[in-house]
Formats: structure tokens, sequence, C-alpha cells
């Protein structure tokens, strides 16, 4: 039995997968909400007492640089270290990455059905793959053939500084500037990033914020507010922000593909592009993408795809496990 997890902001999946065929099938799974909780640990004794059962090896892909085999999460205030974690399992090592090393090797588990295709491109069989998520945080990540399958890059290129493209981002970039010492993309890529832009707009807008905004703002999540508000054409701030966000995602993803040379496509994953996946289709994404001036032709040659399945890097930590620890 192999056991996986897929650790983030916002929620902890944990699964079982039952190895067949040199491959495996999902088994088991349950999800946990992060920040109730003090350590991956305390969620990894809840799992295995509810389903008991042999483990015979183990991966987890997790929010934030890993070194060394250990992990101090961006987005919680957690220490995750992978000897402590085998210790706990019973087993000689355990697998510990980048949760978006995870998500890349599992675009390679990923069925038709699981991915939208937003720029069909020229497939190229072994050239590197890109992989950008936006969710919490932004990550960012590769995959690289090495003459006989694919290997995952690290990255924590999410945190690398803002560059605006024209006059209303540097306006968009002196802004942040007052609230945060350094910009990175994923203060604006992201789901806190998207609220950051909205309050942007907001600051320059000729009329207040319509009281059933606030009230939805106050009472859930202010970006998802302010999402499901532009894509209904609610509110002409959050349409403002929703097309915003999409360009500067579309553009950061041309980047990384421009960095990686990822001729063999980008995937783009994380929770927010399917909930705004109507938006993403309307074209600021792909034009932003290859908007890179002498390389716009090749830009327009890659292939880009949404990611559906919202497993993926659970499946990818799995795929980790079975290849590298078994």
């Amino acid at each position: 039995m192999i056991l996986a997890g897929d650790i983030g902001g916002t929620k902890i999946n944990l699964a079982y997968f039952v190895e067949e065929n040199n491959g495996f099938i999902l088994h088991t799974i349950k999800s946990y909400p992060s920040k109730q909780y003090g350590s991956l640990r305390e969620i990894i004794q809840l799992f295995t007492a509810k389903f008991p059962a042999k483990i015979t090896c183990a991966a987890f892909g997790v929010a934030g640089p890993v070194i060394d085999g250990r992990c101090e999460t961006t987005n919680l205030s957690w220490v995750v270290d992978s000897r402590e974690i085998a210790q706990q399992v019973e087993l000689q090592n355990v697998g510990l990455i980048n949760d978006l090393e995870a998500t890349a090797y599992g675009t390679l588990r990923l069925d038709e059905k699981d991915k939208l295709v937003l720029n069909k491109g020229v497939q190229r069989d072994q050239g590197t793959i890109a992989v950008i998520a936006a969710g919490t945080g932004l990550g960012e990540g590769g995959l690289v053939w090495d003459g006989t399958r694919y290997r995952a890059l690290p990255s924590e290129g999410g945190h690398t500084d803002f560059g605006p493209r024209n006059e209303l981002e540097m306006a968009l970039l002196r802004f942040l500037l007052q609230r945060y010492e350094r910009v990175s993309y994923e203060r604006l890529i992201s789901g806190p990033g998207m609220y950051n832009i909205y309050q942007f707009f907001r600051s320059r807008a000729a009329y207040p914020e319509p009281a059933w905004l606030t009230e939805r703002i106050q009472s859930g999540d202010p970006s998802a507010a302010v999402s499901e508000a532009g894509l209904e054409g609610k509110d002409e701030v959050c349409q403002e922000t929703l097309e915003t966000f999409v360009s500067l995602y579309g553009a950061e993803a041309g980047n990384l593909a421009l960095k990686l040379l990822s001729t063999g496509g980008v995937y783009v994953g994380g929770g927010i592009a399917p909930k705004i996946l109507s938006k993403i289709q309307q074209g600021s994404f792909m034009k932003s993408f290859t908007s890179k001036g002498r390389y716009a032709a090749l830009m327009s040659n890659i292939p880009v795809y949404v990611v559906l399945n919202d497993r993926t890097a659970l499946y990818g930590a799995a795929h980790y496990a079975l290849l590298e620890l078994s």
C-alpha cells in the first residue's frame, strides 16, 4: 500500500494507493483543513488510525522548499521532517518533495478528461514540461527528460520579483510596495493575490464598494467573493480585477515556459484556474502568454493545458513513491 499526501496551505489530502500492473489505483482518500491542526504528523496519525494498513512506501508533496528532507512550510507554521514521518509510519525512509514537483509528476498520470486544451501548439515528445499552479500560493516547477523518463525540478519560482509590463502594472506595484517590503508574483497570482489586485482597483474606483459585495467579502473568502462577482459581471472593479489576474497569470506562465524552454507543454494547475475557467478561455491568458516579443512564434507553438483534476499532486506523490522508494 502506498501512502501519499498533498500538503497545502488550505487543505491536506492523504490517500492510500494500491499497486497494480506497474501502476496504482486510488484506494482511500480523506481531506483535512490544514489550519485546524498543528502538524502533518498529527493528521497522519488520525488517518492511519481510521484506515489501518500495511504501508510499503510513502511520499508527500508539501508547499514550501524541501532541503535535506525537511521543509518549513510557506503558508503554514509547520516544520515537516521526512525522518520523523518515516519513523512514525515505520518505514526506512519516505519521500518529501515540493508540491509542484508532485503536481508535475501527477501530470504524467492525467487522462484526457483531466485537462483542458488552451493552446494546441506542437506537441514534442520528451520536451521539457512546465507546471504553474495558483492557489493559496503560487507554485512553479517542471519536468525534464533524463533519457529514460521524466524527473521533476524543484522550484520556488512563484517568489521571484514581480515585473510590471505597463503603466497600470507599475501603478499596481507602487500600490503594493506601500504594504510589502518586496512584491513577488505570489503577491498577485494567488488567492490572497487576487484580493490585493482588487484593493488596488477599488482604491482607484469612482464609486464605493457595494454593500452586497462588502457582505460577501466579510462573510467568506474575499478573493472568492471578488472572482465570483467578476465572473457574474456584477461589479466593474471585480471584472477589472479578474481580467488583470488572468493576464498576469498568463504572463508569468509564459515567463516560466521561456525559462525552461518547455516545448513539451505547460500545465496550469492549482485550485483557482478551474474556478475561473470561462475567463481564462476568453483569450487574455494566452495573449499574455504569447506576448514575448521576438519569441511570440515560439510561444504560440507551446501546448498549454489547464489541469481539471484536483488530485493531480496526490497522484504525483504516489508516482514518486512508486518509482523512487518501492
